[in-house]
């Protein structure tokens, strides 16, 4: 850090990233790098390792195996993808792999944390694309076709690795495949059910694979748009929501977001966007924290789904008194012991 300070600063999205005039980034909250555990965390009972999906653009992943009862036992399977502004943190990080190890020994699932590009060396919808790609990657494993060269999209996702990864294919139940995410991983969550809900992903997921989405959960979803929401607006004469991080934020990763902020890729509800309806999960966990300041908004979320015409369930989960994401910057605290329990239940159900 103390090499930066002599460096001029192009622009800073505080607190979190700093970029610099040479075009270099620093990233001010980031935790540090940990290695997978191949043999059992001896804390958790749980393996990992990191896999890669694609070559160019680099994607990776952290798979996560808990402890097994049966030497062929099968698992189900959640597709993670992690938080933080889409600007910082990593699938790789000390923070989301203490998180993934602790939900995993908890849920009892087979997990694949996705490590995609970020901005600002890599602007939305970059991560979109990555998520998307991997979430396929992960799909065909559940035969022996790949169903990535159907894709009109993977055309700049060429070199998607076709060897199929053993614990998935040993361990992986594809009847129980579920994607999650927290944070800004919530709203990749969101934007995955909905391309995976188009008529075209549909009929290309059928062909391919036949697999489904059971589940979809979205912790903190992060959702934003023009017009203030509950609690998004102090009240004040002053009150700016342009001023607002969550504003700055999408402004920073996506400058050249169609229709900026109200982009239903941040804010999916309201008039003339696309319908809620077509989201591809059988069943959806929105979870909230009572201070979180995404709060409000997620609630709106909640509702509109439910009122969209979505043929799934729709599961709400609050916990009071708690802040943005706070199960996975503290999963030992009671209140993240019930949201573990809650996810859990999730998945088990």
């Amino acid at each position: 850090m103390a090499a930066s300070t002599n460096k001029e600063v192009a622009k800073e999205l505080l607190p979190l990233i700093r970029v610099f005039k040479d075009g270099s980034v620093e990233r001010l909250m980031d935790s540090a790098y940990v290695p997978p555990t191949l043999d059992p965390d001896p804390q958790f009972g749980v393996s990992s390792k990191d896999i890669t999906i694609s070559q160019n653009p680099a994607i990776s992943a952290r798979l996560y195996l808990p402890k097994l009862t049966q030497p062929h036992q099968k698992l189900a399977i959640l597709v993670y993808f992690h938080g933080s502004a889409f600007c910082i943190e990593s699938a790789f990080s000390f923070l989301q792999h203490r998180y993934l190890n602790t939900l995993v020994s908890r849920s009892q699932v087979l997990a694949v944390s996705i490590e995609y590009r970020l901005a600002p060396e890599h602007l939305l919808p970059a991560a979109y694309e990555d998520c998307w790609a991997a979430f396929q990657w992960v799909a065909s494993h559940s035969n022996r076709n790949s169903i990535n060269h159907h894709d009109p999209d993977h055309q700049n996702h060429s070199n998607i690795i076709n060897n199929k990864e053993p614990w998935l294919l040993n361990h992986g139940d594809f009847e129980r495949f579920f994607i999650g995410g927290d944070s800004s991983g919530g709203n990749i969550v969101h934007n995955i059910a909905m391309k995976a809900g188009d008529d075209d992903q549909e009929s290309l997921l059928k062909e391919g694979t036949g697999v489904r989405i059971l589940g979809a959960f979205l912790g903190h979803p992060y959702f934003w748009g023009s017009v203030p929401v509950g609690s998004e607006s102090d009240g004040s004469n002053n009150y700016d929501q342009k001023k607002c991080l969550e504003y700055l934020i999408w402004e920073f990763v996506y400058p050249a977001a169609p229709g900026g902020i109200d982009n239903p890729m941040i804010n999916p509800v309201g008039s003339g966007k696309p319908s809620l309806a077509k989201l591809a999960c059988s069943r959806m966990l929105v979870c909230v924290a009572g201070k979180d300041r995404l709060r409000d908004r997620d609630v709106l979320y909640v509702d509109a789904v439910k009122g969209s015409g979505f043929g799934g369930e729709v599961e709400f989960f609050e916990v009071e008194g708690e802040d943005h994401v706070f199960h996975v910057t503290d999963p030992d605290t009671e209140n993240a012991k019930k949201m573990f329990h809650r996810l859990a239940s999730f998945f088990t159900k």
